[in-house]
């Protein structure tokens, strides 16, 4: 389960990963807490602001299908105001989503949001909060049977568009784990480019760099909660927790874009 304030957080930060549990035979599932009704409209805007975040759900709804992410779930709170989430709505919400996707490993920011945006630091805080609860069978008894996610994934500090390009990242503090998404270059570059409304920072991070199938090759992750790593980085976010993986069986097939639109609480 990917959690992340913004359409276009996942596509910087986990689409890769994505593709590969799809590969995999790994259900993924999408939580996005805002539409992001706040961000650019491109230049030349590719819509009125009044219409960005009619927008941009549509662009991650194409992002889904590109990555061939299997629930996507949008929660109804405003860009740049998540930070006044009432705890209990949104902890309601995300054990409930936690409780029904069982996810093996959650990837959400690192607490400073990785460059301390509001709203990314306090999905973070509200993702930790909940995957916490959605453990103890006291909290929200109403959302489902407890479940503990055997791992939990932060944003490395190290940025997306640098990792790739640095030849050894196994003295940076913060790397535990460096998946090679090489295999899905394209495709992860195809998600980027449907986020077409924020082209401008997408381009400045990843097109406008000259090593762009480097930095689109590579994707660097923190662990936050999980069992103790053997090495550091580990190549797969699974390691230690194999056995406890939930895989799609043979007969079922992905439903990309699939989209749950939920209110808060």
């Amino acid at each position: 389960m990917f959690s992340f304030a913004h359409p276009d957080d996942e596509s910087f930060y986990g689409v890769g990963l994505a593709m590969q549990c799809q590969a995999q035979g790994i259900p993924t599932a999408l939580v996005t807490a805002t539409l992001g009704q706040r961000g650019k409209t491109g230049n030349p805007p590719v819509c009125r602001p009044e219409d960005l975040a009619s927008c941009r759900k549509a662009e991650l709804q194409r992002v889904a299908g590109i990555v061939g992410i299997r629930d996507l779930h949008m929660l109804d709170y405003r860009d740049r105001e998540l930070t006044d989430a009432k705890p209990d709505e949104i902890r309601r919400s995300l054990v409930a989503l936690i409780r029904r996707h069982r996810p093996t490993v959650v990837l959400t920011f690192d607490p400073n949001g990785f460059n301390m945006h509001p709203d990314h630091v306090a999905i973070s805080r509200y993702t930790m909060d909940a995957v916490a609860a959605a453990g103890d069978r006291r909290w929200e008894p109403e959302t489902g049977d407890p479940h503990t996610t055997a791992r939990v994934l932060w944003t490395s500090p190290i940025a997306p568009w640098e990792a790739g390009r640095r030849t050894d990242l196994s003295s940076e503090p913060g790397v535990d784990f460096v998946v090679d998404v090489s295999a899905w270059t394209d495709r992860k570059a195809a998600a980027l480019k449907a986020h077409r409304s924020q082209h401008i920072s997408i381009d400045r991070c990843f097109f406008s760099q000259p090593d762009v199938d480097r930095i689109l090759s590579v994707e660097v992750f923190r662990q936050a909660r999980g069992p103790d790593l053997t090495r550091r980085p580990a190549d797969d976010v699974f390691e230690g927790i194999a056995g406890l993986i939930e895989t799609r069986g043979s007969g079922r097939r992905p439903s990309p874009g699939r989209v749950r639109r939920l209110p808060p609480g």
